[in-house]
């Protein structure tokens, strides 16, 4: 890939808005680093349950995270209305690559700048909820998982 600042919201085939608070900013004004990994974390959750039925307490596999980082590009700061652009950039037999762009949402935002704030790697991996190792992803799971799939 080449210089990711260059990236686009145009360039993640999923867009899932989210909402920052008040006590989402640090001293300095911003947004505490830890906050773009819950952003992360629930912009790929959300975009699954709205689109598959999952129950993490009955489910027979559940996707953990395995791996996590996140580059940060520019600051962002409550009020500001964010979205998280979700893309598949790896799809194995029981694990999953996704990379994260955070950007101000230009649908709520219109004159907002449009460069990426902030790029995230995800990796989740499939694992049986009895055993606690891994295991296939489900088929159902693996399509939604496609839908999103570019090259990186």
């Amino acid at each position: 890939m080449s210089d990711p600042r260059t990236l686009t919201l145009a360039d993640f085939p999923v867009h899932r808005p989210v909402t920052t608070r008040w006590s989402d900013n640090d001293m300095y004004g911003h947004l505490n680093n830890a906050v773009y990994y819950e952003l992360f974390d629930s912009a790929i959750n959300g975009w699954q349950a709205e689109h598959l039925t999952i129950d993490p307490m009955t489910d027979a596999t559940q996707g953990v995270v395995a791996e996590s980082s996140c580059a940060f590009y520019a600051e962002v700061a409550f009020p500001t209305p964010l979205v998280v652009g979700i893309r598949v950039v790896r799809l194995g037999t029981s694990s999953v690559t996704y990379q994260l762009g955070l950007f101000v949402d230009p649908d709520r935002s219109p004159a907002a700048d449009a460069a990426i704030k902030a790029l995230g790697r995800w990796v989740h991996v499939e694992i049986d909820a009895k055993s606690r190792r891994s295991t296939p992803i489900p088929a159902h799971l693996r399509e939604l998982m496609q839908a999103a799939m570019t090259e990186a």
